[in-house]
């Protein structure tokens, strides 16, 4: 499964399963959304049918049934603009970042919501500024870091989406550039055979 808005990606995979001949399909997020309410009423144990031709898609839970027509087109190649390549390395508790994140945000400017990661040695050092109101926020978090020292800039609203739907207790976030995009991924919490990648594109740091 993977999705993005062009500033940021997620992909999801299941090693444990397989299907008999290879397909592809891109459905709205509207269906998608109405999917996931009703998944979430029923027990982990049901099973869900999917059938799809090259108009439209079916899915079956149980007695409900949802028929959504597919979005037209080629997806992009979302896997050449994973980094490859990603020698700075971020250990760090995902609720601390997260619980960090949410304090810092506070104070950033409110069109650009950004933050800026200061990363060197063990040390984390976030920052928010906003020259229109004269705010400012930063904290300093104990992590464990392998790489450069760089400073790099991120929408404080998309990692918070991000971290707020990770179950781990440890994430990961690998970068190479203060340009090029930061790949966050759980280091626990997933069952045998997930694989979860999330990508998120830098800001410029003004």
């Amino acid at each position: 499964f993977v999705a993005t808005d062009a500033h940021k990606l997620v992909k999801y995979v299941r090693n444990d399963i397989q299907a008999t001949q290879d397909s592809s399909f891109i459905v709205p997020k509207k269906p998608l959304n109405l999917l996931k309410n009703i998944l979430s009423t029923i027990s982990q144990d049901t099973s869900v049918s999917l059938e799809h031709n090259d108009t439209n898609v079916r899915f079956q839970i149980e007695d409900t049934v949802l028929t959504c027509r597919l979005i037209d087109g080629k997806y992009p190649n979302y896997q050449a603009v994973i980094p490859v390549e990603n020698p700075n390395v971020l250990t760090v508790h995902r609720t601390t970042f997260l619980n960090s994140v949410k304090r810092i945000s506070i104070f950033s400017n409110k069109s650009t919501h950004q933050i800026h990661l200061h990363l060197s040695d063990a040390s984390l050092h976030i920052l928010a500024e906003d020259f229109d109101f004269s705010n400012k926020a930063e904290e300093q978090l104990v992590c464990e870091y392998q790489g450069d020292d760089i400073e790099i800039g991120f929408n404080s609203m998309f990692f918070r989406e991000m971290l707020s739907n990770l179950s781990s207790d440890e994430v990961q976030l690998q970068m190479s550039l203060p340009n090029r995009a930061g790949i966050l991924t759980p280091l626990d919490g997933l069952e045998e055979g997930e694989e979860l990648v999330m990508l998120v594109m830098p800001v410029i740091i003004s």
